[in-house]
């Protein structure tokens, strides 16, 4: 038999994968740090940081079970700095007959290697096993539907795997407790300490790296607090547990103005780049519920996040791509603010999670969808500029987890083919859900003047300006109805307003023209 490679990628790193499993004695398994995976969009510093602190700490760990690795640096003189023609290189090297992968997390590198299954040095693609279905049992699932609604698919997954399943029944009687989670940021609010993690040799040395090779991109390395291993990770997920879970569901759709992380779990990025599993992560939350330490609300809550959207995204983006990442139903061309790459706007919500994630190349679920993405599909930013702005900036963004969230939840690119309706808003949300507009300029309870908050004729203006695609939309014509009794006068002067706003909204004028990086400390 001829010598395999073996590539891990940097999102795969568990010895939980087929291709590893599998592997002849002699096969050499190879990891790259290349830059061009670092460029193809400007990652935020710990995000890189992140995955190759962890990369380096798995190379460790499969040479201490005497595992042939060829661990391709950076820095390394002899690195082509792209991932397909530098595993073709290592494979040389060595003498190996072909090339083993575990399916990759963007569609461009399936394509890559899916093109080179029949070439002199052949690659062959395996599975990825880490996920609870694969995209054929997405595929399955969808066939002959009229409408892909995750809650379907997620109570098909429930059934499947047993979670919070009593007998044929749901946990409580009911599938959902959404309704139960959706209560603002009280005025005080007890926090634990999040754990904190020894940056060893490896780690500081990866920080220094990354800090020369990336510091012009928008993010800092100040504060990198990721799990770069297992066991770190498994802190992690202890700590959520036991001090977070209890209170996450009713607080999960809250935004604080000056906690960017409340009881959210961050422990996405664990889980898609492999140092957690999502069956261990979803058990553990299902046994705190059976065991008393959490109520149902906040488990079943957090086991939708994983079990449903995170399994329904990841479906949809393998059997829809390459076609879905063009979609764009509402025809939205302006470029990015670009505000989003500084965080410098009058707009608090906006300021505090952009500044957020520059610092922590994180922001929750609700400021990502309802903040920096609602003022998006509001003015009618392009999905491919959003897509490659979420794809940078966060930690835990792979592709096809963000794509569909970005195009489909965000900006209803896809024709409502993940939501029933957009998910816009005006201020009025945000005052509801988060202590922002009391530190704000704008006014959320105002439509008109100088001092009106943006979002509301933004709102009203989107509506009007997408009426022919929206209006028959059974959960939207209450909102069109409202519309329709506005005087013509109100509708023509939120008209002006909005249509002013965005004629003075500074905007990219093309991805990648913009300032990625600039240096302020945050207003906190």
């Amino acid at each position: 038999m001829t010598r395999p490679l073996i590539l891990i990628a940097g999102d795969q790193l568990t010895t939980d994968l087929a291709v590893l499993s599998q592997a002849p004695s002699d096969a050499v398994i190879a990891l790259c740090e290349v830059a061009g995976e670092g460029r193809y969009v400007p990652h935020h510093p710990q995000k890189i940081a992140l995955i190759f602190a962890a990369m380096r700490h798995f190379a460790a760990q499969l040479r201490q079970q005497e595992i042939r690795v060829h661990y391709s640096a950076l820095d390394d003189p002899d690195n082509t700095q792209a991932l397909i023609p530098e595993a073709e290189r290592i494979a040389s090297l060595y003498q190996c007959g072909e090339i083993r992968v575990t399916r990759p997390g963007e569609w461009r590198l399936w394509e890559a290697m899916q093109q080179r299954a029949k070439a002199a040095l052949p690659w062959v693609v395996l599975e990825d096993e880490r996920f609870f279905s694969t995209p054929q049992d997405f595929s399955d699932w969808a066939a002959g539907r009229k409408s892909l609604r995750m809650e379907y698919f997620y109570r098909m997954m429930r059934k499947r795997t047993g979670l919070l399943m009593e007998g044929a029944e749901p946990a409580g009687g009911k599938w959902n407790y959404d309704a139960d989670n959706r209560e603002p940021v009280p005025d005080h609010l007890d926090l634990p300490d999040p754990p904190e993690h020894r940056h060893d040799a490896t780690t500081r040395e990866v920080l220094e790296l990354v800090e020369t090779h990336f510091g012009e991109h928008f993010g800092r390395l100040e504060g990198f607090q990721w799990p770069v291993t297992r066991r770190q990770a498994l802190v992690d997920l202890r700590h959520f547990i036991d001090k977070l879970l209890p209170d996450f569901g009713r607080y999960q759709d809250a935004i604080s103005d000056d906690q960017p992380f409340l009881f959210h779990s961050r422990l996405s990025a664990s889980l898609n780049i492999g140092l957690l599993s999502p069956r261990e992560v979803c058990e553990s939350a299902e046994a705190a519920y059976y065991q008393g330490a959490a109520p149902l609300n906040a488990v079943e809550g957090f086991i939708r996040q994983i079990l449903g959207w995170r399994e329904y995204v990841r479906g949809l983006y393998w059997t829809r791509m390459p076609s879905y990442k063009q979609s764009n139903t509402l025809h939205a061309e302006r470029g990015l603010p670009d505000f989003y790459w500084t965080g410098d706007t009058d707009m608090r919500c906006l300021s505090r999670a952009i500044r957020m994630t520059h610092d922590n190349a994180y922001a929750h679920h609700i400021q990502r969808l309802m903040v920096t993405g609602n003022f998006a599909l509001l003015c009618g930013v392009a999905p491919s500029a959003l897509c490659d702005w979420y794809l940078a900036v966060y930690a835990d963004a792979c592709e096809w987890v963000e794509l569909p969230n970005t195009l489909g939840m965000v900006l209803h690119a896809d024709g409502g083919l993940m939501g029933s309706k957009p998910y816009c808003a005006s201020g009025k949300y945000i005052n509801r859900m988060s202590d922002h507009c009391a530190q704000c300029r704008y006014d959320p309870g105002k439509t008109l003047g100088e001092d009106a908050c943006p979002l509301n004729s933004l709102y009203w203006h989107f509506l009007e300006r997408n009426r022919h695609v929206l209006a028959d939309n059974h959960r939207m014509k209450p909102i069109y109805g409202n519309l329709a009794r506005m005087s013509s006068e109100k509708r023509d002067a939120l008209r002006d307003q909005a249509e002013d706003f965005l004629e003075n909204l500074k905007t990219e004028a093309a991805y990648g023209q913009g300032t990625h990086r600039q240096a302020y400390e945050p207003d906190r």
